[in-house]
């Protein structure tokens, strides 16, 4: 498996090695003794799927202590367009994000530590996984607006579907106030 590591420790991106033939393909989406080999020692005690037609952008999604969430996170069927956002009050990347392609074709997937904000947007109608290591607790939950101007995240499309929910995020300085980003 291919490790490719971003700006941000511990954000990371995930290469399996797929095998192809004219039967399909197959590939090990997850091996504890690999994940911890690679320096991701993570106990997922939580998966988690959804469908999204092209278009949907849910997010930025967190849940904060005691219940925070690491994820590794793939599609299935689709393709999307991954974000996470360094949301760790003193981490020297905080405020930062980084973006990934996910896509079926290629089996990529993303870890993502716990105190991340997190969202992704459908480019194709798509089945994403998230495999979780804690579990969701609705008094831990919250997030940051999917275009909060100081976040300026290019989420690759215009107008894209978004839940009341989502749209009723606050930004992050309304969280944050005294971070600078």
């Amino acid at each position: 498996m291919q490790v490719r590591e971003t700006a941000i420790e511990g954000l990371i991106e995930l290469i399996p090695r797929v095998f192809d033939d004219e039967r399909g393909y197959f590939f090990e989406s997850y091996n504890k003794s690999l994940f911890t080999s690679l320096g991701l020692p993570m106990d997922f005690v939580q998966d988690n799927q959804s469908f999204s037609v092209k278009g949907v952008l849910r997010g930025l999604h967190l849940q904060n202590e005691p219940f925070a969430q690491g994820k590794l996170v793939r599609v299935i069927t689709g393709q999307v367009l991954d974000v996470a956002v360094d949301l760790r009050p003193n981490s020297p990347t905080f405020g930062r994000y980084e973006t990934f392609l996910l896509d079926a074709k290629l089996a990529n997937m993303a870890y993502i530590p716990e105190g991340f904000g997190h969202g992704f947007v459908a480019l194709e109608d798509s089945v994403f996984s998230y495999k979780c290591t804690n579990v969701y607790n609705k008094q831990a939950e919250s997030g940051i607006l999917w275009n909060d101007p100081d976040l300026n995240i290019d989420w690759g499309i215009s107008n894209p579907i978004v839940s009341e929910k989502d749209q009723e995020l606050k930004s992050l300085r309304d969280i944050y106030p005294h971070a600078v980003v």
